[in-house]
């Protein structure tokens, strides 16, 4: 059996054989995809302004400095144009099932937190904001031990699949405006507060944002295939 090709065993020595075989997969989806007519003559137009290349000189100067020629810059001009098309076309139609199924990581939320390692002054702060002694963002900004003491103890908006589990769980039921007893969460005891929930809605940039995650994770399966169908063949006998 012939051995491998150096620019394989070079690309896989060198930890860029998954990003070559992606690239790989994505040029093979879209290759086929056509342009409006005009499109690639604009693209260049806007990049060679974009880049002050008025004269040919300077724009074969910049081709050799970056080690491309017309050809590969031209397809990589084109390529966001030819995935967004692709990516419509094969995935755009499961895009709002996706988001349905994820709508709950996705709703946004803005939490004011106050995180201590000691439990029974999260405990007596806990008491102090009950009992009106003192405000949330006070005590925020005096007693918290991580980045939130920086802005009053008020984070987001963010996803409700960013905080920790315990943490999320415990806000997708909360009331806003109700402070919560303290909780545990790995070395930190939390006094948390709901002070918005903000729902995710399928509007174009949802539907964007579902029908490329679906396209990414299609590509990452053929990436695998491609990568075990390598590595068989490369081993057999």
């Amino acid at each position: 059996m012939d051995s491998e090709p150096l620019y394989l065993t070079e690309l896989r020595r060198h930890g860029l054989l998954q990003e070559f075989v992606k690239r790989q997969v994505v040029a093979d989806a879209v290759k086929g995809i056509p342009l409006a007519h005009g499109m690639a003559e604009q693209l260049l137009g806007r990049y060679r302004e974009s880049n002050g290349l008025s004269s040919e000189e300077a724009f074969s100067t910049h081709l050799v400095e970056r080690g491309l020629d017309r050809t590969a810059l031209q397809w990589q001009l084109e390529l966001p144009v030819r995935l967004d098309h692709y990516t419509r076309e094969h995935f755009a139609d499961r895009a709002e099932q996706r988001f349905l199924g994820r709508k709950t990581e996705l709703d946004q939320i803005v939490y004011s937190l106050i995180r201590v390692k000691d439990p029974f002054l999260a405990r007596e702060l806990y008491l102090q904001i009950a009992e009106s002694e003192a405000s949330f963002s006070d005590l925020a900004t005096r007693h918290s031990q991580g980045q939130e003491s920086q802005s009053q103890g008020l984070i987001g908006p963010v996803p409700l699949g960013v905080p920790h589990p315990s943490l999320a769980e415990r806000l997708r039921t909360a009331t806003v405006g109700e402070v919560l007893e303290p909780i545990q969460v790995a070395e930190w005891w939390l006094l948390i507060r709901l002070e918005s929930m903000i729902p995710a809605s399928f509007d174009p940039a949802m539907q964007a944002r579902m029908t490329r995650e679906l396209f990414e994770e299609w590509v990452q399966t053929e990436v695998t295939r491609r990568l075990v169908a390598n590595s068989l063949q490369s081993t057999a006998v």
